[in-house]
């Protein structure tokens, strides 16, 4: 392996399938091998245990006691076969889980059927992400260009940064209400501060002689910042918001613990109170495609928009 050497099309494509591979192989060996992992015993015939149940999971402890207890009263020894915890579903109950999550009931009439959860999930990281790009970019190039905006905004956004959105929660639910304004809120607060201080610092590392050879052509004042600036950040603010997004996925999840029962993160917490655990595992994935075919989109929409850049990085 050669350092900063690009892969070739088709390695790329293999190693990037293998990422995904190794990580399912690993669960696969875990929940399909017994000797590997499977401290739980799932029972297959009770015997003369009276409290034991088929389909019961129980501790091999536990189920070695019984079974040594049967056979010294010589009584009906319980059988049972290796298995993972509850909480461990394999991958095939994960993979079904998919499809039966979109297709049962709510259990209750006031919840909402898992598109309907996803889709208030992704509205809300939509308005947050969006109204704090709409201050965040446009404050982020004015610091990162003129020094006393600079002065005027960093040194308190760089404390603010350090405070956690979450602590904000029950504030944003008492201002805004219970629905989805203060979600919104805390992903804002939670990408602000951060978008700002990365957008300033992207504009930063513009090339400096390019301003210096508009400035010999006359260029100045706000036609240096709109002709010159902008357009020579724009890429790389671009591949910015893109990594930000991610944040605000992140935040999603403390910012729907609060407010209104509705969003992927209530659909998670229900399906972990019910013991659903591959209903749970589901959920939590279906965000990571979300977000993973989110930024696909977004990356192939970048190379379109800015072919110019790609041809020039060769």
């Amino acid at each position: 392996m050669a350092v900063f050497q690009n892969l070739q099309y088709q390695k790329r494509i293999t190693f990037a399938v293998m990422s995904f591979l190794i990580p399912l192989l690993l669960w696969s060996l875990v929940s399909y091998v017994p000797f590997i992992w499977h401290p739980k015993v799932e029972i297959t015939d009770p015997g003369s245990v009276s409290y034991l149940k088929q389909g019961m999971l129980l501790d091999r402890e536990i189920f070695d006691r019984e079974l040594k207890s049967a056979k010294e009263e010589e009584k009906a020894v319980p059988r049972g076969e290796p298995a993972n915890p509850i909480y461990l579903p394999a991958p095939h109950e994960v993979a079904m889980a998919f499809y039966t999550a979109f297709t049962t009931e709510p259990k209750r009439r006031n919840e909402k059927w898992l598109h309907e959860s996803l889709w208030d999930s992704i509205q809300v990281i939509f308005w947050g992400f969006f109204i704090s790009s709409l201050i965040g970019v446009p404050l982020g190039i004015l610091a990162g260009t003129y020094s006393t905006i600079s002065r005027l905004t960093e040194p308190f956004v760089e404390f603010f940064r350090y405070l956690p959105a979450p602590a904000f929660g029950a504030l944003a639910v008492a201002i805004l209400g219970i629905h989805a304004a203060p979600k919104i809120a805390i992903i804002f607060i939670g990408t602000f501060f951060q978008q700002v201080l990365i957008i300033s610092n992207t504009t930063r590392k513009l090339d400096h002689s390019l301003v210096e050879a508009a400035q010999t052509l006359g260029g100045k004042g706000s036609r240096l910042l709109y002709r010159v600036v902008i357009p020579g950040i724009l890429p790389n603010v671009y591949r910015d918001l893109r990594i930000l997004l991610g944040w605000a996925w992140t935040y999603l999840i403390v910012a729907e613990l609060i407010g209104s029962s509705s969003g992927i993160t209530w659909f998670i917490t229900q399906q972990a109170r019910y013991k659903n655990f591959e209903n749970v595992y589901a959920a939590i994935l279906m965000i990571g495609i979300i977000g993973l075919a989110t930024d696909m989109i977004l990356a192939r929409l970048g190379k379109r928009m800015f072919r110019w850049q790609q041809s020039s990085t060769g």
